[in-house]
């Protein structure tokens, strides 16, 4: 693969410096900036196309020169060890950084399990909560995470790092059209007729421990901030909440910790439910008795 060497701050260098820090220069180049050995793995082990690998003067660890010798790229770039930091977002500088294309925005039936499980956000606002989010969603066997309206950049880098690996496993769709959402839903629901979208709240709904997570199901979790819109809630079938010490000065969870505990509860319910040890339900999706 071609090399091109880089001993100053260049137009290519520029370019790689703005994939970091500018929006909409990244989205016009269609490519992304990746830092960081178990997301540059990750990425490799799920098929992303790496446009170029990045990497300084010094000698490679075996690691690097084997990602360099067997992995296909457009080309690559060798810059000086001084640019190399430069452009490093870490303490001890990596010696290998990649730029890698963004994938297609499509929601896809192909994604879902035989009992879908689905979580969407609505608006994010925090980029460490959104890659928080989508590693509890990779290890709590979400199917698909949705993203809807105006929010941080799902591949501004601090969310890359935050998810780590799990940005690149699991998949994670852009909706910026909620016609296209309801389209989908409208499928998933003549396909899984039991299907529900769960709605969350801070305010006091049904205990989510009380609600049938067992069957294909939707977890609507909302901006940090304002929480689920209310075009949102109200296409929900169930509102639910997550119970909390009667005397607890908190109001509410960060959104992170929510997902991740209203996820453990779908798994919960699923794995106790396999084990034939979970209570009926009725139609509504509570739990009888």
């Amino acid at each position: 693969m071609a090399t091109t060497d880089i001993y100053t701050r260049n137009n290519a260098y520029q370019h790689f410096q703005v994939l970091k820090t500018n929006r909409n220069k990244r989205y016009k180049a269609g490519e992304f900036f990746v830092e960081g050995v178990r997301s540059i793995n990750e990425a490799v082990r799920q098929g992303w196309h790496v446009r170029s690998f990045l990497f300084g003067e010094g000698r490679l660890s075996d690691w690097a020169a084997n990602l360099l010798r067997t992995v296909p790229t457009e080309v690559n770039y060798r810059l000086t060890d001084e640019l190399l930091e430069e452009l490093s977002g870490k303490t001890d500088t990596s010696e290998l950084m990649a730029v890698i294309e963004m994938r297609e925005d499509k929601l896809r039936e192909s994604y879902l399990s035989e009992n879908p499980f689905i979580v969407l956000f609505d608006r994010p606002s925090n980029k460490g909560n959104l890659g928080t989010m989508i590693r509890s969603c990779d290890a709590l066997g979400a199917d698909l995470l949705i993203m809807t309206g105006h929010g941080v950049d799902l591949y501004d880098p601090d969310v890359v790092v935050s998810a780590m690996g799990s940005f690149f496993k699991l998949p994670v769709v852009r909706v910026s059209d909620n016609h296209a959402l309801w389209n989908f839903v409208a499928d998933l629901k003549r396909r899984f007729p039991a299907f529900q979208m769960i709605g969350t709240t801070a305010h006091k709904e049904n205990p989510v421990t009380s609600v049938n997570l067992t069957g294909p199901v939707m977890l609507m979790l909302g901006n940090e901030t304002v929480g689920l819109n209310q075009s949102f809630k109200e296409s929900c079938d169930i509102l639910c909440t997550i119970p909390m010490a009667e005397d607890s000065y908190a109001s509410s969870f960060n959104v992170s910790c929510a997902a991740s505990i209203l996820m453990y509860e779908v798994t919960r319910q699923r794995s106790a439910q396999s084990e034939g040890i979970l209570p009926g339900c009725d139609r509504a999706g509570y739990r009888r008795g």
